[in-house]
């Protein structure tokens, strides 16, 4: 298919590449910052930087959005779109419905709508096996949905139908998962820096972690701990020493121990 991408951050830098190592050709690429639309299309091998949002007289058969949740209704106030192009949205919370009306309220031409969004955390500099990323497709017409679940198809094998409502909660579900869990992995290591120890020693135990809870179907069957075990002359004293160190780790360290307390030592 011939795609081309609004935004050049870190979901446009993996999908256009991916998408042209399956054989699809990337027309066009637009970004408000031309420097990074150049790094992008750099790495592509035909791909045209498109200076501003008209694509009116692109070739492009999709055109995917993949700007930040805030900047999806500014950027269709402004783009200028070919007709019946398919335009998808790669957002985990902005529902199909939403984004088809404001399309409506924009577009001067008739467009069909989609919803491309990729399941997973995204940096330039990080490579990733794409054939294993869940990717939720929808659409309002089942042909264009089909259409859609083809693309994904052409770059993993974990391509599921999936409607706003449900993409929504996979979306709330995936920042405890994965944005949660990186900020308490660095607390930890600032937690170590500021004792001038190193976060290294605590990688056996974070991949053991893991591994524990991507094995079991139940990660609850995993948790230890001194909040676990009801250990509380443990959790004191910690929450001593973090008293005197940050007020923030000891606000989260204390609501953290009494979840895991009323969870399992209450039952």
């Amino acid at each position: 298919m011939k795609i081309s991408f609004v935004g050049a951050g870190n979901v446009a830098w993996h999908l256009a590449q991916a998408f042209e190592d399956a054989g699809h050709w990337i027309c066009e690429v637009y970004s408000r910052d031309t420097q990074k639309a150049r790094q992008l299309a750099s790495h592509l091998y035909d791909t045209n930087i498109q200076p501003d949002l008209n694509f009116s007289e692109s070739e492009a058969e999709v055109i995917v959005i993949a700007v930040s949740d805030d900047a999806i209704e500014s950027v269709l106030e402004r783009i200028v779109l070919p007709e019946g192009v398919i335009l998808v949205h790669t957002s985990g919370t902005r529902s199909l419905v939403e984004f088809q009306n404001l399309v409506e309220i924009y577009s001067d031409v008739f467009v069909h709508t989609g919803v491309f969004y990729p399941l997973q955390t995204f940096t330039k500099e990080v490579e990733m096996d794409y054939r294993e990323i869940p990717f939720c497709i929808e659409s309002k017409t089942e042909l264009i949905e089909n259409k859609l679940i083809q693309l994904a198809q052409s770059i993993s094998d974990q391509v599921n139908r999936m409607d706003s409502d449900e993409r929504f909660i996979l979306h709330v579900a995936a920042v405890f998962a994965s944005n949660f869990t990186n900020y308490m992995l660095t607390v930890s290591n600032d937690l170590l820096e500021r004792e001038q120890l190193n976060f290294d020693l605590l990688k056996p135990l974070i991949q053991t972690t893991i591994y524990k809870a991507l094995a079991s179907e139940d990660p609850s069957l995993g948790q230890t701990g001194p909040a676990r075990r009801g250990d509380w002359k443990t959790t004191a004293r910690h929450l001593e020493y973090l008293q005197e160190t940050n007020e923030d780790w000891t606000e989260i360290y204390r609501l953290l121990t009494d979840k895991i307390r009323n969870t399992y030592i209450s039952k």
